[in-house]
């Protein structure tokens, strides 16, 4: 298939040959949905805690004794049955949130999602972008130029100028083809992504 080409003032100039495999294939919902969740889940740090019988504070004692009350029988407060008493199965620091996702799986979700933004226009190829200086205004402006103030930008290389020229834009993400996330394919608008980096991505999801 053939992806439109922009220059840096949002003019085509022409056009780019790009794989099928990649660009062209046909979107896949429940595995996009898979690599989603996985993404999310892998990405959880797993740091809630809840306490036990053995670690909550009580008291030893028994409330009351045992026949004669007319209430059930009961030995100690920290019983996971009474409020404020330690829970029976409890979440440790230790729980292991990750999804196994296999790497054939994980290309073609990938692909089906850069397909999907090919086929809906929301991804544009341009020759390149660059940020002449660190300055967030003069790279905003250019960005207006291309109509765009929600995207993410997939170069192949992230010099400093334009890395700090961007940092500071709230809806503007500048990544490489290594670094590059379903959340934020899904997320943006629009995603921009460079001649060079499209071999990159051709390379990596192919």
């Amino acid at each position: 298939m053939e992806l439109n080409v922009l220059n840096e003032q949002g003019q085509e100039i022409g056009k780019s040959a790009a794989s099928d495999a990649v660009f062209g294939r046909e979107y896949n919902e429940a595995l996009v949905h898979q690599l989603v969740v996985a993404y999310q889940a892998n990405a959880r740090q797993g740091t809630r805690a809840q306490l036990s019988r053995e670690f909550v504070r009580h008291s030893t004692k028994k409330p009351w004794r045992q026949k004669g009350t007319g209430r059930a029988r009961s030995g100690m407060t920290s019983s996971n049955i009474w409020r404020g008493g330690g829970r029976a199965f409890p979440n440790s620091p230790e729980e292991n949130f990750s999804h196994k996702m296999n790497k054939k799986a994980y290309r073609a979700a990938m692909a089906s999602i850069f397909s999907k933004l090919a086929a809906d226009g929301r991804l544009v190829v341009v020759d390149s972008i660059t940020a002449e200086s660190p300055k967030t205004k003069e790279f905003a402006a250019k960005l207006k130029a291309l109509g765009m103030d929600n995207v993410m930008i997939i170069t192949e290389t992230v010099d400093d100028n334009l890395f700090l020229a961007s940092r500071n834009l709230k809806n503007v993400l500048v990544v490489t083809p290594r670094y590059v996330d379903p959340l934020s394919l899904i997320f943006y608008g629009k995603v921009v992504v460079t001649k060079a980096a499209v071999a990159m991505l051709e390379e990596m999801l192919g």
